[in-house]
């Protein structure tokens, strides 16, 4: 999809929030609205938000969305210009030398280059959309080799010149906040917090992702959650694991396991630190009967 026909898919942010929804993502006015703005505006999209709220997911829709593929960039500590940009195909290379014998040869063509996901999009923008994920687990010199690509959507590789992409391509960012970004990273992006949605759009999610969960076990789910979520955890369950739990009791109680004794068993599809477990297991029952009442 071209960007002109992106723009004219996503009209507005109500016209981005239905077709997200389309592909089973229920975006709010802000989230919709950034998405929009991102597209229109031709800027990189930063999603910031605790684990498992949707940041990922949401790239995943917008992808969906544009018709285009998701080419994702997973970050950790230590991740550099080789994983994220290009690297030679230094094996290759040799071999075209030996084999050229006395004859010249370029070994910096296209036929040596691997293309990591930066360049992939750069080269194609208007077939893919880029996922930086977590970008708060890389180190600030990656932040920093970021930078010339975010603004300008280039690359420089030193053989070769600079690369442009033909037109803007789609990037989102996402951040779960371990660490401050660089301002300079900031400005160049379109900024959205996600947060954990309400019990009552948290049910509409898990109805939605599941298929098969009933409307009274997705509000008790959402509802119990929603109390858990409250207590100090360490790793407090996200969506995903609202919409896991609320599957795994429904197929225990259709195995004939009766409420509310299939939610106290499915705990390990949301609860999953050994810690929380034991903080939580003394109050879960009391928990889930309330959620159910």
């Amino acid at each position: 999809m071209t960007r002109a026909d992106a723009i004219e898919v996503a009209a507005s942010p109500e016209a981005v929030a239905t077709r997200l929804a389309a592909s089973r993502y229920l975006a709010d006015d802000g989230l919709a609205t950034a998405i929009f703005l991102a597209i229109r505006l031709g800027k990189p999209l930063l999603l910031e938000g605790a684990p498992g709220v949707g940041k990922t997911e949401a790239a995943k829709a917008v992808a969906e969305l544009l018709g285009r593929e998701l080419v994702r960039l997973q970050c950790y500590e230590g991740i550099d210009a080789a994983h994220a940009l290009y690297e030679w195909n230094y094996q290759r290379q040799l071999l075209a030398i030996r084999h050229a014998g006395e004859h010249e040869i370029d070994i910096y063509d296209d036929r040596f280059l691997i293309a990591r996901p930066l360049l992939q999009v750069l080269r194609a923008p208007d077939q893919r959309v880029l996922l930086v994920d977590e970008i708060d687990r890389s180190d600030h010199e990656f932040e920093a080799l970021l930078l010339e690509f975010l603004s300008d959507f280039q690359i420089s590789i030193p053989e070769r010149g600079t690369i442009r992409a033909a037109t803007q391509p789609i990037v989102i960012l996402t951040s779960n906040r371990t660490r401050e970004l660089a301002e300079a990273l900031r400005r160049r992006c379109v900024y959205h917090w996600i947060g954990y949605p309400d019990a009552a759009r948290e049910a509409e999610i898990i109805m939605l992702r599941s298929g098969h969960v009933a409307e009274a076990t997705a509000r008790a789910v959402a509802n119990a959650v929603q109390q858990i979520r409250a207590r100090p955890l360490a790793k407090p369950p996200g969506i995903a694991e609202a919409v896991e739990w609320a599957n795994a009791a429904t197929i225990l109680e259709k195995g004939g396991s009766p409420w509310p004794e299939a939610f106290r068993r499915a705990i390990g599809v949301l609860i999953k630190d050994e810690e929380d477990m034991s903080a939580i297991a003394p109050e879960l029952g009391r928990i889930v009967e309330e959620a159910l009442a």
